[in-house]
């Protein structure tokens, strides 16, 4: 702690990235029974809070109102947060509301706002890079290890990626949200050079430790970011928003109308876990498989609290301790008892679920935001690498918004990290495409 102290008055920039290449082996802790931290990264989060809190007071880069703070994607980081706030304050337990705020604070503030000084130039992206890559390769190769001594079962891949990951979902996750800035890193390496190869390694590595997870969610992303990138390049991104628009009014309706979900009911003696990835697939597309089916009994009771509490909703965190009694029993499954305290497994639902529907329809207007003014800074980019750039964040967001469909990912270090770094970084693009801030 007296180094860490010592540095950071030297200079803070050497702990930002302790700080990211502690995420990809950061360990989760209960302190208590309700209470739980990731370590070493939530307390270096909360330092270097402190720590740009002070720089800013002293510098006036937020408080005399820079142009980062009144860029429009700031500006709607910040009245999510506002929302938030609402949320808490008419929330039915604030207690447990107050613990997300504060965390929330310190995600935004150290990964959004000081990752924005902390990731300007191309150095600083070839640092992060690094900070990232090393940590997270190690991780792989450990879990690749171990996964191989069970002969890669699928019984076993929880087991194997702990304590550096809670479940494969986490590990899974993690690496295919890098994956984009791998592929960055390959467009300032020599050609022909041993790092190169390396890289080019490092791909086949991390896409075969994305297929041995056994991550439904993940494959769908990665190729859903392929995809994405052809959109980005031939400007369809409008287009693709507007559908996705369109989409999500038509779904609701029509599950909504005359109680339609109701035909989509599980048989609960077949709805069951599987040991085989194969026979999980198949189970899938019959509707048979657990965790899918115990999603659709956690998202009916969803949009049943929805329609409860549609303003402000039930309050940040409180899901778990008031979906019970909106659940119908004609979805239940085996683990329904939900002894994990997980929550509504779809972050879009839990915003409407804890914050309202206004506090989903931010979320939404921030994300279509990044990616309809993420295609424009693509394009406007003053030079190659800028345009690199922006191409590796846009596709990480866009894995991480395809992840958020059945999961609730966000307020997690080795996820939550990068959905804010990735902003700041198309920010930190869009001034310097207006020449607002300069810097190589």
């Amino acid at each position: 702690a007296l180094l860490l102290f010592y540095v950071a008055i030297i200079d803070f920039r050497y702990i930002f990235f302790i700080l990211i290449a502690s995420i990809p082996l950061s360990v989760e802790y209960q302190l208590t029974d309700s209470f739980g931290t990731d370590l070493p990264t939530e307390p270096l989060m909360i330092g270097l809070m402190g720590i740009y809190i002070i720089y800013s007071a002293k510098n006036g880069f937020v408080l005399r109102g820079s142009v980062f703070l009144k860029h429009p994607i700031t500006l709607l980081v910040l009245l999510t947060f506002v929302w938030a706030v609402v949320a808490t304050i008419n929330s039915l337990d604030t207690y447990i509301s107050l613990k997300y705020l504060f965390a929330k604070i310190w995600y935004i503030v150290t990964f959004y706002f000081l990752g924005s000084l902390m990731l300007r130039r191309k150095s600083d992206f070839k640092r992060f890079f690094w900070c990232v890559f090393i940590p997270l390769s190690i991780a792989v190769i450990i879990t690749t290890f171990r996964h191989a001594m069970t002969d890669f079962s699928f019984k076993d891949v929880n087991y194997v990626m702990q304590p550096m990951f809670r479940n494969h979902v986490s590990y899974a996750c993690i690496i295919s949200i890098f994956l984009p800035f791998v592929f960055l890193a390959l467009t300032w390496i020599p050609r022909g050079s041993f790092l190169k190869w390396l890289i080019i390694g490092s791909i086949f590595l991390f896409l075969v430790a994305i297929q041995l997870s056994f991550t439904r969610a993940a494959y769908g992303a990665v190729i859903g970011a392929v995809g994405f990138y052809f959109v980005i390049k031939w400007k369809l991104t409008k287009y693709v928003v507007a559908a996705s628009i369109i989409f999500i009014i038509c779904f609701v309706a029509y599950i909504t109308h005359n109680d339609k979900y109701l035909d989509y009911e599980p048989r609960y003696e077949k709805a069951i876990s599987h040991e085989s990835f194969d026979n999980l697939l198949s189970a899938t597309a019959r509707g048979e498989d657990i965790s899918t089916m115990e999603r659709v009994y956690r998202w009916v009771a969803g949009f049943q609290m929805v329609g409860k509490r549609p303003l402000t909703g039930f309050g940040p965190n409180n899901f778990f301790n008031s979906y019970k009694s909106y659940t119908v029993t004609n979805f239940k499954t085996y683990v329904s008892d939900n002894t994990e305290g997980s929550t509504v497994h779809c972050y879009y639902l839990l915003m409407a679920i804890e914050q309202g529907i206004p506090g989903m329809l931010l979320f939404f207007t921030l994300i279509f935001t990044v990616l309809l003014r993420g295609e424009r800074i693509y394009h406007q980019a003053r030079e190659k690498w800028q345009q690199h750039v922006t191409m590796a964040a846009l596709l990480s967001m866009t894995i991480i918004l395809i992840l958020i469909l059945i999961n609730d990912l966000i307020e997690t270090d080795k996820v939550g990290s990068f959905f804010y770094m990735n902003l700041a970084i198309l920010v930190n693009m869009d001034l310097k495409n207006n020449k607002l801030f300069s810097g190589n």
